[in-house]
């Protein structure tokens, strides 16, 4: 599989949505238009883990959209997934393909920084995340980021650019427009009442910002 060009990037986390109604959540995002599907879980034990990347895997093969699996290059050769999205401390790209397959996917995160895009672009990553943007609830440590390096992005590379980080249906068209190509979306997405409405009111933004 390849990245999707431009749409929807729902962040299923773990503490988000409970084990028995992740595929229900996962099913409703892509119905709501989702276009690419992770699964972050940094604090499950290995069975739950595998139980539930299975589903998501399940889920997406269903769908024909990616799967992507945070961190963990082992468990997404387990499930068969469709790749992996690397954070600065986790395995390199050479060693997540050595892993998982010349044509898996391989994600990496850039924080607000132009040279670690780079150094990624040159290693071969698939796409490039940028942020966090807003304040988020998943992960609200991260550093922040302005639009501007989407832009910036966005002239120096040709490779999918992400934007993550409290993005929402009210913010997310600014950074479609600094240059975004898929929004990278998790409490806005999961932790809304109806997952498909708000997984389909983040799609309707690239509707209406082609």
């Amino acid at each position: 599989m390849t990245v999707p060009g431009r749409g929807l990037y729902a962040i299923l986390d773990a503490g988000l949505v409970p084990p028995a109604a992740r595929a229900e959540a996962a099913r409703a995002a892509i119905a709501g238009g989702a276009v690419m599907l992770q699964y972050r879980d940094k604090t499950a034990d290995a069975r739950t883990r595998r139980r539930s990347a299975d589903t998501l895997q399940t889920c997406a093969r269903e769908a024909g959209i990616p799967l992507l699996i945070n961190d963990d290059v082992t468990l997404a050769a387990a499930v068969g997934a469709a790749g992996v999205h690397l954070g600065q401390g986790d395995a390199g790209i050479a060693a997540a393909r050595r892993h998982l397959g010349a044509d898996a996917i391989v994600g990496v995160t850039c924080h607000d920084r132009l040279e670690l895009a780079r150094a990624a672009d040159a290693a071969g990553a698939d796409y490039l995340s940028f942020g966090r943007f807003f304040p988020s609830a998943t992960k609200p440590g991260a550093p922040g980021a302005d639009p501007a390096v989407l832009t910036a992005a966005r002239a120096a590379f040709d490779r999918p650019i992400v934007a993550i980080g409290g993005v929402n249906a009210d913010n997310g068209a600014t950074l479609l427009a600094a240059g975004a190509d898929l929004l990278a979306v998790a409490g806005a997405v999961f932790a809304a009442g109806d997952v498909r409405a708000a997984a389909g009111r983040i799609t309707d933004l690239f509707r209406r910002y082609p």
